[in-house]
């Protein structure tokens, strides 16, 4: 999927900066350390999913009943 389908009317939007910065000018120590931040803010953008979905089965099965 492209950004510019996610964010298309978000120019200045961090995600899509991030995904436009030049890497080139980065150290192979600083592209590992920026993995490693990328990945910490994946495993923190799942917990949040998780924590939405599971809020949302409760919120049905509270209303269910």
């Amino acid at each position: 999927m492209d950004l510019d389908e996610l964010f298309p009317n978000k120019p200045d939007d961090p995600l899509t900066l991030l995904t436009r910065q030049d890497l080139d000018p980065l150290s192979v120590d600083e592209l590992h350390a920026r993995i490693a931040t990328l990945e910490s803010e994946i495993a923190r953008v799942r917990a949040k999913i998780d924590e939405s979905v599971n809020h949302r089965a409760s919120a049905e099965a509270l209303f269910k009943k």
